[in-house]
């Protein structure tokens, strides 16, 4: 492979790193006559470098000059740093014979803004159109949309993009003028819209006819950062629960603010990124997603951050003891799920077998309930009562949270804590 290829990888790959939203599943594609390889809808086998980058995809920007001087963002226009740019012809081959030698699955591909974002958006739609036309590649491809792009550009990278996505960046429009300002949210919800305006005309024609072409058939995504700026959790939620109304999003991507231009005095000095926060958040949004939670109830006015401690389920029954014990052989599914240390094919399991016997617990733990969670928020024949009445909210708080030690590291007073416990 040509070396000014390679050297500009480098450069580039290094560039995107930073995106999270790298979905690699929700769509199926079977090979054709001629064509080169397709696509699974129960995702992609990840691999993982050092420092957590996935490399299943080829995630690759288009070029990292940009236009916009955004203080969050490694490729400001302001920062002095190494720039390249890959031609249509160079990124098409480069993802072509990454394939064929069965290094990468997929494509996500993204770009900075050069000249203006319709310029940008059309040599990215050229490239993923050239995969598909000329090369028939079948493979996952993931394409960022440019905000303030055409809808008419929007459109056509729909027919040829697995899945979509544009990013919000920053949850509320005065913290987003504040780091970036010359950006808004009117050009990122703009084309979500036309997104899902695609979308919804694509399954409309699809009903009449089967051959009609399909529109981003894995949805769309967007990403968050968490940490630049002063929004609590709540705000991050509302933010992600009004999403979760388009029909077409399917994923809300938060990324832990990594302080990549100290030198900025509009961010906040940050010696980590904040990612036991981000993490919580993604449990908050599985809640969401999953659980049947509402926003205001796992962030309100009086608690609007999440527990860094424990998760956001087990915060919320022990906020809410008056809901507990659950008698996991009567509640509704709804009930069952709310309990901490069940999920939801536990909780499936749990309604279908109690049809044809009781519910105990050794059957609970062959569910894949966790037990050391869930004892305290359930009854059921076999098990004692010690439910988090008896126990107390801070009782069993402390003891899900505290560290438990390995004999030869523990003292005398940690080993007599543990007999009395």
């Amino acid at each position: 492979m040509n070396e000014a290829i390679l050297e500009k990888l480098k450069v580039l790959a290094e560039s995107a790193k930073y995106d999270v939203s790298c979905a690699s599943s929700g769509t199926t594609r079977k090979n054709i006559p001629g064509g080169i390889g397709n696509a699974q809808g129960w995702g992609i086998c990840h691999s993982f470098t050092e420092d957590g980058r996935c490399v299943s995809l080829l995630k690759i920007m288009l070029t990292n000059n940009c236009i916009y001087d955004c203080a969050y963002c490694i490729n400001r226009r302001s920062n002095d740093l190494q720039r390249a740019t890959f031609s249509v012809s160079e990124l098409v081959e480069l993802t072509i014979e990454f394939y064929r030698r069965n290094y990468i699955e997929g494509l996500f591909l993204s770009s900075g803004v050069v000249r203006n974002p319709d310029y940008t958006m059309e040599r990215l739609v050229r490239a993923i159109k050239d995969l598909r036309t000329v090369h028939r590649f079948n493979g996952y491809i993931h394409m960022k949309s440019i905000p303030g792009a055409s809808e008419q550009l929007v459109h056509e990278a729909g027919l040829y993009a697995d899945r979509l996505s544009v990013n919000i960046e920053i949850p509320t429009e005065q913290n987003l003028k504040l780091l970036a300002p010359e950006k808004d949210h009117a050009s990122v919800y703009k084309p979500m819209s036309f997104i899902q305006q695609g979308m919804l005309e694509s399954k409309e024609d699809r009903r009449k006819f089967r051959s009609a072409p399909r529109f981003a058939p894995a949805g769309q995504s967007t990403q968050m950062i968490v940490g630049a700026t002063s929004e609590n959790d709540k705000q991050i939620l509302q933010t992600s629960a009004a999403l979760y109304q388009r029909p077409s999003m399917k994923r809300v991507y938060y990324s832990g603010f990594i302080p990549v231009n100290s030198y900025d005095n509009r961010l906040p000095a940050l010696k980590q990124p904040p990612l036991v926060r981000e993490n919580r958040l993604y449990q908050a949004d599985w809640l969401m997603r999953f659980y049947e939670f509402k926003v205001d109830e796992i962030v309100d006015d009086r608690y609007p951050d999440l527990d860094l401690e424990i998760d956001p389920k087990l915060s919320w029954a022990l906020r809410h003891p008056e809901v507990f014990p659950v008698d996991v052989n009567k509640a509704d599914y709804s009930l069952i799920l709310r309990i901490p240390g069940i999920g939801v094919k536990s909780a499936k399991l749990i309604v279908m077998s109690r049809r044809y016997t009781k519910i105990t617990g050794s059957a609970l733990k062959k569910m894949g309930v966790v037990m050391k969670k869930a004892q305290y928020f359930i009854t059921c024949n076999e098990l004692p009562v010690h439910t988090v009445h008896e126990a107390s909210p801070e009782y069993v708080r402390k003891v899900l949270t505290e560290k438990k030690f390995p004999k030869s590291k523990q003292t005398d007073q940690q080993q007599l804590s543990l007999i009395f416990e």
